[in-house]
């Protein structure tokens, strides 16, 4: 009898914790217009995949990306993008009871138009890319959730490619951690190369530059955005200028590419604009997004060896599809239209990979990112 109500109690514990977590979304806004915020909070029904606001904040502005540290209490943006000779980076912090978005600080970055920002699993440190100024920012991160000064920074004055409108000079575009910490991976879009730096998030300066390394990429290719598989053995770089993924084997730690796939069909020979590229939680499908001329979300099944097949197309539902995440019960991906000022929601078929719209899109003006965590 005693043995019946301990099941009984444990069932009743797993299925509250289970059923008591909370899934909220969070968007960043270039907020330069009249009537905009900076930041957006909303909450994400898991059942059926509808948004409900519940905090903003126009403390910052034009926040071109944003990331959350590993224990969900602090939001981190790369402010100030788009905003001529300068770029910062800011911290709020979220209470998802109260459901409060608190501006907290600021730094500089020190360079122009900071595009990417992304958190270590320690949550210590904050690594920033900027765009126009080539360059990273690595901040310490205070107990408190605010943004110490710079230890780090690392400026990239040489290098450009074959495409004089877009490479005339390096560009990096992202800040992405192998699953285990141990490196960094650095897209740089203007110079055709992805960098690799080692990161040791215990010393006062974690990244080695000089054990720092980096490959070319193919001539015009334009690197932009990265994702790992969930194994780290393998890397996924999608190319904006190109419309292509290509595919790294990373398990002995070197970059050495197996696949290039096209994020388009056939029939798209120009005008290129591929902007991000994630994978299912069960590393069974990966998505990428196209701008430009077809405003879509190509999908892939990814195969045993980690290679990708081609298995069809999504239309976003708007205009510039720049950054989408997919949430983490892998049930829904969120699509932000930036030239529509619209969110699409989609939900996913697990089995297929496939997506379906659903609901009405959310208006967000102007909205330029988004990431979700679980509470």
């Amino acid at each position: 009898m005693k043995f019946s109500k301990l099941i009984l109690l444990f069932n009743f514990i797993i299925f509250t914790n289970l059923y008591s977590q909370r899934e909220f979304v969070f968007f960043g806004s270039y907020n330069w217009e009249k009537g905009s915020e900076a930041v957006y909070v909303y909450e994400l029904d898991t059942e059926n995949g509808k948004l409900t606001k519940v905090a903003s904040s126009s403390d910052v502005t034009n926040p071109g990306y944003i990331t959350i540290s590993p224990d969900g209490k602090y939001i981190y943006a790369s402010s100030d993008a788009k905003t001529p000779n300068y770029g910062t980076v800011s911290s709020f912090a979220f209470d998802p009871e109260k459901k409060t978005l608190t501006f907290l600080n600021q730094q500089k970055t020190g360079g122009e138009n900071p595009v990417y920002v992304n958190v270590d699993n320690s949550g210590k440190w904050l690594i920033n890319a900027t765009y126009n100024q080539a360059s990273i920012s690595v901040f310490p991160l205070l107990d408190n959730g605010k943004i110490d000064s710079i230890v780090q920074h690392f400026k990239f004055t040489e290098g450009s490619g074959v495409n004089p409108k877009r490479q005339e000079k390096a560009h990096t575009h992202s800040v992405v951690f192998s699953p285990d910490y141990k490196t960094v991976l650095f897209a740089d879009l203007g110079a055709d190369k992805i960098l690799q730096y080692p990161f040791d998030a215990s010393q006062n300066k974690p990244l080695t530059d000089n054990k720092s390394t980096f490959i070319n990429t193919k001539p015009g290719s334009g690197p932009r955005h990265i994702t790992f598989s969930k194994n780290g053995k393998i890397v996924y770089s999608i190319e904006e200028l190109a419309g292509m993924i290509s595919v790294y084997d990373f398990s002995d730690n070197n970059l050495k590419e197996i696949q290039r796939i096209a994020t388009h069909p056939d029939k798209i020979r120009d005008g290129f604009e591929s902007s991000d590229v994630h994978i299912s939680p069960d590393g069974k499908f990966l998505y990428a997004t196209n701008r430009g001329k077809e405003n879509n979300i190509a999908i892939f099944k990814v195969l045993n060896d980690g290679t990708l097949e081609s298995i069809g197309y999504q239309k976003t539902g708007g205009k510039h599809p720049r950054t989408f995440v997919i949430d983490e019960t892998g049930k829904f991906i969120l699509v932000t239209n930036v030239n529509t000022s619209t969110v699409t929601v989609f939900k996913r078929n697990l089995e297929t990979g496939k997506l379906k719209k659903i609901g009405r899109p959310v208006r967000i003006k102007n909205v330029t990112c988004v990431k979700t965590k679980m509470y």
